[in-house]
């Protein structure tokens, strides 16, 4: 990167906070909003143990309730960077979705990139909203993706984020079929949840225009891809992940990283391959078993991770608690991909 990149705005909508500030509190307060939902079930009839956004139909599927989940989160970070000046010219939005499964097709994601796109921001205008890459890790590659167009002079300003659901009959029951759902029986399942994020990436310039506040700064940022993917027989030895956080820390000093948000949800294929990764990189992390846990408030957030994983980091230090300057984000979509992102602390230097 030749210029810096700046995080100048965040928002969320998740079960335990429907903005970026109360969502990020909840987590440190450690609210959690998992539990039995009698209006999702499983394939015996059982409630699913989750977390919902009680505010929202539980009625509501499908593109419908992925709108309705991130349609807020991206007007709260339009008004947010509205807030001093206005902005010249078209904001592009990227918006990661789920990967297709069922319950959810290409289809889907193109109507609630065609319905977030008819918005229109007091002073910001009609956004521009393109699909970007899928699954956990899809809001982490477009932040590495914009990182990289702003560093380099071709974009000034530039919003990613993410939304996710679970609650999907047809969802519900092929995370069942596969053994991901947290059941009595399944230990190592995950927990579904939902929530939507939005992060604004800038140049300095940007910042300027906009008469904002940067609130942290990348570090760094990388992509990588691993070839033993759950749902197989192969055994993940972590390469993809550690090759995405190599070079996303690469130049920083040993333990420069403080804190970790990740996408580890109980699944033993997340947990065995961060595993991997921290033997294979041990001098990265301060302390790598020392990861926020956020799936524990929410749920496993699915393609909003990355972005919601922002919101926490940046909270941390305009609130005080976290620990050091620096933050590690990482999260595995199923399809391979992997992405690593370090965020450090407005001012902190490099």
């Amino acid at each position: 990167m030749t210029r810096p990149v700046h995080i100048v705005a965040v928002g969320a909508r998740t079960p335990v906070g429907l903005n970026a500030e109360t969502a990020a509190a909840a987590v440190r307060a450690g609210v959690s909003l998992l539990g039995w939902q009698p209006t999702v079930l499983d394939s015996y009839g059982d409630p699913v143990r989750g977390a919902m956004d009680a505010k929202l139909d539980p009625s509501l599927r499908g593109s419908e309730r992925l709108v309705h989940l991130a349609r807020p989160p991206l007007i709260e970070v339009g008004t947010k960077l509205a807030a001093a000046s206005e902005w010249p010219q078209p904001i592009e939005v990227v918006l990661a979705l789920p990967e297709p499964r069922p319950g959810w097709t290409d289809g889907d994601a193109e109507r609630v990139a065609r319905e977030l796109g008819g918005l229109t921001l007091p002073r910001l205008g009609r956004l521009h909203v393109t699909l970007g890459a899928q699954g956990h890790a899809g809001v982490l590659a477009e932040m590495d993706a914009a990182a990289r167009r702003i560093a380099s002079g071709e974009l000034e300003l530039c919003i990613v984020g993410g939304v996710d659901s679970y609650f999907d009959t047809d969802t519900i029951e092929w995370l069942e079929r596969n053994s991901q759902l947290a059941l009595e029986d399944v230990p190592i399942g995950f927990s579904p949840g939902e929530g939507a994020g939005f992060v604004a990436l800038a140049s300095a310039n940007a910042v300027r225009t906009l008469r904002a506040a940067a609130l942290a700064t990348l570090g760094g940022s990388h992509t990588a891809r691993e070839t033993r993917l759950i749902k197989t027989d192969a055994i993940n030895l972590g390469k993809g992940l550690a090759a995405a956080v190599k070079r996303a820390t690469a130049g920083l000093s040993v333990g420069a990283i403080d804190a970790i948000y990740c996408d580890i949800n109980g699944e033993r294929y997340r947990s065995e391959e961060w595993g991997f990764v921290a033997l294979a990189l041990p001098h990265v992390c301060r302390d790598p078993s020392a990861y926020e846990l956020s799936s524990a408030a929410w749920g496993d957030v699915g393609a909003a991770s990355g972005a919601l994983f922002t919101v926490l980091a940046v909270a941390g230090w305009q609130r005080g608690y976290a620990r050091g300057t620096r933050a590690l984000l990482w999260a595995g979509s199923e399809s391979g991909l992997r992405g690593a992102v370090v965020v450090q602390r407005a001012g902190a230097g490099v």
